[in-house]
């Protein structure tokens, strides 16, 4: 990794892989360039990572298995886990200029959530890895059956650029804390902090081999997937890259996690508090330019209130600015990528043809200098409208009315996906009913993101297998053995 400052900003930033304690090259040389989506300036280079790249990180992550991490006491493995979360505490400054430099997010976001989290995530895992408990059975006085937990072994762990540092870390720290060796690979499209990650994570302590980091294209994803000494993967990112990995692992029948693509409805009853539905609905729709899986992209509002609703959230959300993600002002930095802002402008351009009603936004700006979208609030659309159907993943919101408690749970629920909704009531009886009734691994009432890392997180149908946090994510990357005792 190689850094060049200038007036303590981070300008540019080579990214090289980190393989058994070392930045290392790709042995064939190729690299691609790594772009700014605020100014489509060039921020540095990428190494490519290719099937022998992959070989090298893969065994290092094998041979480490068996060495000093594998045998070191758990409470000194907390310990250099809790330290990783420290020193990202200590750059954090650093870590998220990279990041809003990366993926175009305003830099207070990137301070306030994605590098605090980030940190978080490994002092959480320090912490709840020390009270993991196993089973055990008397079986009177025949036997005493207790289980053993070890690790998975080699995990690799693909992230998404949308959250690149948190995410990344949600799946990392659990892995340390159940002993596994990783291979990771970054988003090609923001690949600067995962980088400097591995730099924080030898600092703390953390073996050679242990953490592996290798960049790249799909193809380097690919070969990590389907490396026959890769014990598990854990991703998170779009449904069909889902679909994707889950071939490509099928012949060596690895353990896997997914955390996939969302459509969460964002449902609001006639007697729900209006002042909190404004304010968080605007996050929900429009925080991090609307580049969360978990956004509220459908919303339902009761036909008694859906007038109110309009006036006051496109008001509210004419006042978001969008511009420089180094502005303190800025609300709505730029999409993450040429790339993905046209696909975002595609969907735009689809509510146009399906004879969507524009209260705000569809508009791209400052064309010339980045890749940005103003917010965007439709009405008008059917149910089977591909905008209230499909995933956008940017500053797009439909909203539409409904009458019933029934009929929005039809609606709410005639879908593929099953991440997570939203649900606005004073009604504590029907918060409980209606959200029980939801398919979705994740249901907040009178709120939005709000976590408890203990809780499990995830989605089902076609928005991930399995969950993660606190049990749920040791439960993933540990295997237990059980262990029957004669008396």
């Amino acid at each position: 990794m190689q850094l060049t400052r200038h007036n303590s900003k981070v300008k540019t930033i080579d990214c090289s892989h980190y393989i058994n304690g070392e930045f290392v090259q790709s042995k064939s040389g190729e690299t691609f360039e790594n772009i700014n989506p605020a100014t489509k300036a060039v921020l540095g280079t990428v190494q490519i990572g290719g099937k022998e790249e992959v070989d090298l990180a893969v065994k290092a992550a094998r041979k480490a298995l068996k060495g000093e991490w594998g045998s070191m006491p758990l409470k000194k493995r907390s310990q250099i886990i809790r330290k990783i979360g420290d020193l990202i505490l200590e750059r954090l400054d650093e870590l998220a200029h990279l990041e809003s430099l990366d993926t175009g997010k305003p830099i207070w976001l990137a301070k306030k959530v994605d590098i605090d989290r980030a940190a978080n995530n490994f002092h959480f895992f320090a912490d709840y890895m020390t009270t993991t408990t196993n089973e055990s059975y008397q079986q009177d006085d025949i036997a005493i059956h207790y289980s053993v937990r070890k690790p998975v072994g080699v995990v690799g762990l693909i992230n998404p650029w949308n959250l690149p540092l948190l995410l990344l870390t949600w799946k990392l720290a659990p892995a340390l804390a159940g002993g596994n060796t990783v291979v990771m690979k970054p988003s090609e499209v923001t690949p600067m902090t995962a980088t400097v990650l591995v730099e924080i994570c030898k600092e703390a302590g953390v073996p050679d081999g242990v953490i592996n980091l290798v960049h790249g294209l799909g193809e380097t994803g690919a070969a990590i997937t389907s490396h026959e000494d890769v014990d598990a993967i854990a991703f998170t990112g779009e449904t069909t890259t889902g679909t994707a990995i889950m071939k490509a692992a099928a012949p060596t029948l690895k353990k896997l996690s997914f955390e996939l693509g969302g459509k969460n409805p964002n449902i609001i009853f006639a007697d729900a508090d209006l002042d909190d539905v404004i304010e968080t609905t605007l996050k929900s729709s429009f925080i991090n330019q609307g580049e969360v899986c978990l956004c509220g992209s459908r919303i339902y509002v009761q036909r008694q209130i859906y007038d109110e609703f309009l006036d006051r959230f496109v008001d509210a959300a004419k006042k978001l600015k969008v511009g420089d993600p180094f502005d303190p002002e800025t609300k709505v930095g730029a999409m993450v990528s040429e790339e993905h802002y046209n696909k975002v402008v595609s969907y735009i351009n689809i509510a146009k043809e399906e004879g969507g009603n524009f209260l705000l936004g569809g508009k791209t700006l400052f064309e010339d200098k980045g890749f940005y979208i103003e917010p965007t609030i439709i009405t008008g659309l059917g149910t089977d409208s591909r905008c209230v159907r499909e995933e956008i993943f940017g500053p797009v919101v439909t909203v539409l009315p409904f009458d019933t408690e029934e009929e929005v749970l039809e609606q709410v629920n005639d879908t593929h996906y099953g991440l997570s909704a939203s649900v606005w009531t004073t009604d504590v009886k029907r918060a409980a009913r209606f959200s029980a009734q939801i398919e979705a691994g994740m249901v907040w009432v009178n709120t939005w993101f709000l976590r408890d890392l203990r809780t499990p997180f995830g989605g089902m149908k076609h928005s991930g297998i399995g969950r993660e946090g606190g049990t749920h994510s040791i439960d993933f990357y540990t295997e237990l053995t059980n262990v029957t005792l004669k008396l």
